[in-house]
């Protein structure tokens, strides 16, 4: 399957159907006293597994996992302690062992980071990269194109 050549504004909301909201702690903050960049990783983290998570149920993926092989992220505005944000995410892009997926970081309505991660699908009993099956392709097809 191949990308769509679509271009999502990943800064916007209604980029997003599915969301994670994460409780900013009071150890996230750095000594500039606003939330670190290391923090907006873990909550970037946190959206991508329950996506992840959730794909591999409905794909019947029993065994296989995906891979983290690269993360990158846009900081867009300081964001302080306390409240929570809310983690939009979606399929952007699907290969042949991997997908691509895009983010969204906001608090209020705003927007305080975007990023994109590509994932690996991984079969624990190989410990080798491998391609998704047909129904799993069908699943990854279903929310790419969402």
């Amino acid at each position: 399957m191949t990308d769509p050549a679509t271009n999502y504004d990943l800064t916007r909301r209604e980029t997003f159907r599915h969301w994670n909201p994460v409780t900013i702690r009071y150890c996230d903050q750095d000594s500039m006293a606003h939330v670190n960049n290391c923090a907006f990783a873990e909550y970037i983290e946190a959206a991508r597994c329950a996506f992840i998570y959730d794909l591999i149920e409905r794909g019947g993926m029993e065994g296989m996992e995906f891979i983290l092989a690269r993360l990158a992220i846009d900081y867009r505005r300081e964001l302080f302690y306390p409240g929570k944000v809310e983690v939009g995410v979606r399929l952007t892009r699907v290969g042949n062992k991997s997908i691509t997926t895009g983010y969204g970081v906001f608090k209020d309505g705003d927007c305080y980071a975007t990023a994109e991660c590509t994932n690996v699908f991984y079969d624990l009993a190989t410990r080798k990269t491998t391609t998704p099956t047909d129904s799993i392709r069908a699943v990854l097809k279903t929310e790419l194109e969402a």
